[in-house]
């Protein structure tokens, strides 16, 4: 089943999202400089992953427990 139908693993595929451009944004800045377009909401991505680090790693952890044991 395709990732935009099951809620599950839709959010498995934004979390990594955030996690993988925050994590660019930290090792090249440059990469994710332009605010406007479609490389825009890479760069948003990464500003959710900077300013909720906290909340997104938790979830990334419940994410993680869901996936193995359910």
């Amino acid at each position: 089943m395709s990732a935009l139908f099951d809620f599950r693993a839709f959010c498995i595929v934004l979390l990594l999202a955030v996690c993988s451009c925050t994590f660019v944004k930290t090792k090249a800045p440059s990469v994710l400089s332009q605010k406007t377009g479609f490389r825009g909401l890479f760069w948003k991505f990464a500003r959710v992953g900077e300013r909720l680090s906290p909340w997104v790693s938790l979830a990334c952890i419940g994410m993680a427990m869901s996936t193995l044991f359910v």
